[in-house]
């Protein structure tokens, strides 16, 4: 990304390639990744290793999407890989192009490559106007273009993102192809564990954690360590931890810091309760929007709770 002669101090950041993805106009827009040097690799599993062994400093997954909600991949990712922190968290519109190979007509089209979430974000103009299609799955939208381009893929036509057209002699067929022009895929930049980012009061707290047992309330026990302390979930997904039918881990995004007294009151409860917390971070949110809540959940009303408590250990404070 850049031609700084000093090489050797830049940072990397490892991306779901190849140049022109989504994942790296998600890390276009971290202010400290510029100038630096971006790693393209392969899948989400390379470019967590990458930071792991020190190959990058930290690396840009995505990890929601508005439409088809957590990405498995990445939330399995981050639950089985140790030594990895979430330090930030960007939001990109995604829309979509159907390209071919110069030439191409969509009345050629009859394989289509893409990658399967973006696929099914545009099953219904896929279905609408080639409804004897195929699809071909891709590791990334951009290496399905690219691989039909240079013939090692036998697609007739790629889904892709429109800056595609900017790097690459393609043939555009369709513009706009998604079926809901608000969608937004939500990206998370992971790096080694380490200072947190300080709280902005407008942040997010993101673990996953495990049930202690199967019993009737036990997940309604897990939300209660967040209800009783007046901190919304924005993500609760489940997902199996694949050592028996029936068991489940829950990746969480809980809205506040782990600085902020109610989020650590509630980790703390939340650690007593479960076999397994996974802290994956706290961070600014992408939208910037303040976390309100009931003043009787403020920082101070935790303190002098605290303080009573104290004062009646020690008493000095009459009950």
């Amino acid at each position: 990304m850049s031609t700084a002669p000093d090489s050797a101090a830049r940072r990397t950041y490892s991306y779901l390639g190849p140049a022109g993805t989504f994942t790296e106009a998600a890390l276009a827009q971290v202010p400290e990744a510029r100038d630096q040097q971006w790693r393209s690799v392969r899948n989400v599993g390379e470019a967590l290793a990458d930071v792991v062994e020190g190959r990058s400093d930290a690396a840009m997954i995505a990890i929601e999407n508005s439409i088809d909600g957590g990405v498995s991949t990445a939330q399995d990712a981050l639950a089985t890989m140790p030594g990895l922190q979430i330090v930030g968290e960007y939001l990109v519109p995604v829309n979509f192009v159907l390209v071919g190979r110069p030439g191409t007509s969509l009345a050629d089209v009859s394989l289509v490559a893409a990658h399967p979430v973006a696929y099914a974000q545009c099953l219904q103009w896929l279905s609408a106007h080639l409804p004897a299609h195929a699809h071909l799955p891709a590791a990334s939208n951009v290496a399905a273009a690219l691989d039909m381009l240079d013939g090692s893929s036998n697609a007739d036509a790629a889904i892709a993102p429109p800056g595609i057209l900017e790097h690459h002699d393609l043939e555009p067929l369709a513009e706009a192809i998604g079926d809901n022009p608000n969608a937004v895929t939500r990206f998370v930049l992971v790096s080694r564990p380490g200072a947190l980012p300080a709280p902005t009061g407008a942040d997010k707290t993101s673990i996953i954690a495990e049930l202690p047992d199967d019993h009737p309330g036990a997940l309604l026990e897990l939300l209660e360590q967040f209800s009783t302390r007046g901190i919304n979930l924005s993500l609760i997904e489940s997902r199996p931890i694949g050592d028996a039918l029936g068991r489940y881990r829950f990746v969480i995004d809980a809205d506040g810091h782990i600085q902020n007294e109610r989020m650590a009151d509630a980790l703390l409860g939340l650690r007593r309760f479960s076999p397994r917390v996974l802290f994956l971070g706290s961070y600014p949110r992408a939208d910037r929007s303040i976390v309100r809540y009931p003043d009787r959940y403020s920082d101070e009303v935790f303190v002098e709770a605290r303080d009573w408590l104290r004062g009646l250990i020690s008493g000095e404070l009459a009950s």
